[in-house]
């Protein structure tokens, strides 16, 4: 299997970023929304900037390099962000990441407690 790493990184950055062009979806958890509502502060634009800003990719949070998931810390509650990648019919996993025809990226944004 070839290492595609370096693909699916600069695709995941751009999807991240806001590259429309990259066949995605942007969703939030429940636990997400739910402090959105509790804490009039905290707002969906400042999050979406914070995760389209994340560049603190380690070893520790990015092993295979694919810039696939990040924490961010918003008005003192910890949030992370995932990309997975699904088949166009998003019934299963994508067999090839880097091959933007054969997949759909789901970026999750969520509390770290529901990881």
């Amino acid at each position: 299997m070839a290492d595609n790493s370096e693909a699916i990184r600069s695709l995941n950055d751009r999807f991240r970023k806001g590259d429309s062009s990259i066949l995605g979806k942007v969703l939030m958890t429940a636990g997400v929304q739910s402090l959105m509502d509790i804490d009039p502060q905290m707002r969906l634009g400042e999050v979406i900037v914070a995760v389209r800003s994340f560049n603190d990719f380690s070893e520790d949070n990015d092993p295979h390099g694919e810039h696939d998931f990040g924490a961010i810390d918003m008005l003192g509650k910890k949030l992370f962000w995932k990309i997975d990648y699904y088949a166009p019919h998003m019934l299963h996993g994508s067999e090839d990441p880097s091959d933007t025809a054969k997949t759909v990226r789901v970026l999750t944004i969520m509390l770290a407690s529901e990881y």
